[in-house]
């Protein structure tokens, strides 16, 4: 017989402003530790040139905004894989699990489950879904060696939107209500984390936004020194040759020549 309870308000409270610091706290560090230089090499000139973007600071603001938002969606991602096995844990007796590539193991009604969690359905290209297919695999083998044999279902937990098909032959794909569902029994529950998620959001945010501005005025003037004309435009070309012209090969070695 599974062992389910339904999750209380207080303990969904605890862990999330437990946790929702570490999010808020790298997320800063990583706007801290970025480097001006480290920016313009990772960005695309021609998109924001085509924008006709002429202030400096407009540059690196929307350069700062483009790099900040694909690195938050992976910090987030790891405060919701936390929550995700919290659930699990404290509504079906799920566990972190110790294979590599899988993220729980829960077992309900007899059938062990083998869940890898992703933050939204559209997370990863063909060779990605490849190689999270290639550890259901391996741990189903892995497992299946076991003296104790127990139907497995592999699944695919999205934390966040929709999928019009949930079986995709090898695995399940459960997304959004579906999958919150899933490991905690209580389709509400998807709806029930949104509130404690906000806890001091404002406070944070706050703190958050003195530190890019000071980021993108300190930015500004680097690049108002360095790729700016003396009348204060923007030189697309420099930016562009430090951007993508090709660097000088290094002669090559003779072979056989020594050293002097």
């Amino acid at each position: 017989m599974d062992i389910t309870k339904k999750i209380s308000d207080k303990d969904l409270k605890a862990h999330i402003e437990a946790t929702i610091p570490d999010f808020h706290a790298a997320r800063l560090k990583s706007l801290n530790d970025l480097k001006l230089r480290e920016l313009l090499r990772t960005k695309n000139p021609y998109l924001y040139r085509a924008k006709n973007i002429l202030l400096a600071s407009e540059l690196v603001q929307v350069f700062l905004l483009a790099r900040l938002s694909s690195q938050e969606e992976g910090i987030f991602g790891t405060f919701l894989e936390q929550l995700a096995i919290f659930v699990a844990e404290k509504a079906c007796k799920g566990r972190k699990s110790g294979i590599k590539g899988i993220d729980i193991e829960l077992e309900k009604d007899g059938v062990l489950h083998l869940v890898v969690v992703k933050s939204g359905p559209d997370w990863g290209n063909d060779s990605q879904v490849d190689k999270m297919r290639d550890y259901f695999k391996t741990a189903a083998r892995t497992l299946r060696t076991n003296a104790r044999q127990r139907p497995l279902i592999c699944i695919n937990g999205c934390c966040y939107g929709r999928t019009t098909k949930e079986d995709k032959g090898d695995y399940l794909k459960l997304c959004g209500q579906s999958f919150w569902e899933f490991i905690s029994n209580d389709p509400e529950l998807y709806k029930r984390i949104i509130i404690p998620i906000g806890y001091r959001a404002q406070e944070r945010n706050d703190e958050f936004a003195i530190s890019f501005a000071k980021v993108v005025n300190q930015f500004t003037k680097e690049l108002t020194e360095e790729f700016c004309f003396p009348d204060g435009g923007i030189n697309w070309d420099k930016l562009l040759e430090f951007n993508s012209k090709r660097p000088v090969p290094k002669p090559l070695k003779k072979l056989g020549s020594k050293k002097k």
